[in-house]
């Protein structure tokens, strides 16, 4: 008798903990379905801080002068063009200068015949820099070059935002505490709570120019931007 009594007190004991333990796993399994899925945006407005900027300047003749006076004539206007820069705000640093490229050009009427023979020496000039305004207010200048015989094409300068890593964190602590926003009006809907994250997918880092789908690099203005999704745990 007292034997079955102990086997008794063990089946108990045994069907206990094993009820413990379905209990719990339902528990959990219903925890784990009960989850939200958001998304977080965060949005910064930033200043470019680099600007690239290339200058193209031309001199030419028909052949008539000599090579080495053509290639002085090119001298000359790098040197105008490398002052004007430096009177308004840029160093040597910034600046570098490209080579001279000859191109000879022949014209010829209907029948082939000769009747131009024309040379051009070709410069390049690069301005690398981090003053950004600078280059915007600079360009007008440079154009007035052009008033005084200077041949000059005046590319439109590419400016960039190289500094994403300085304001990541932050920006997506903002997209996560956005996605528990929108998560706590959808829990509040639903009556329940909401828990911890059961998982985060960081979307990708966009910088736009301000007011545009896809360029980049043309406006000093960006707009930086990231989504991330967030699985919330919804409790009671």
């Amino acid at each position: 008798m007292k034997i079955s009594l102990t086997n008794s007190f063990m089946l108990a004991a045994g069907v206990a903990i094993c009820g413990y333990f379905i209990s719990q796993t339902l528990y959990n399994s219903k925890v784990a379905i009960n989850t939200s899925e958001v998304k977080g945006l965060a949005e910064r407005q930033v200043k470019a801080n680099t600007a690239n900027w290339e200058l193209f300047f031309t001199v030419s003749d028909d052949t008539s002068s000599s090579l080495s006076n053509l290639y002085q004539s090119a001298e000359e206007r790098q040197e105008i063009i490398i002052n004007l820069l430096k009177e308004q705000g840029f160093e040597d640093s910034e600046i570098d200068l490209g080579v001279i490229n000859l191109h000879h050009q022949e014209f010829r009427d209907k029948n082939q015949k000769l009747v131009e023979n024309k040379r051009s020496l070709i410069g390049s000039i690069s301005v690398s820099t981090s003053k950004v305004d600078l280059v915007s207010s600079v360009r007008s200048e440079i154009n007035k070059l052009i008033a005084k015989g200077i041949e000059i094409e005046n590319h439109a300068p590419i400016y960039r935002f190289t500094q994403l890593n300085d304001i990541k964190p932050d920006m997506l602590k903002e997209a996560t505490l956005n996605a528990r926003n929108a998560a706590k009006e959808f829990a509040e809907v639903a009556g329940v709570s909401v828990g911890r994250i059961q998982q985060a997918r960081q979307g990708n880092f966009s910088i736009r120019d301000i007011g545009s789908n896809y360029s980049d690099t043309t406006k000093i203005m960006k707009d930086v931007r990231v989504v991330t999704t967030i699985v919330f745990y919804l409790t009671e």
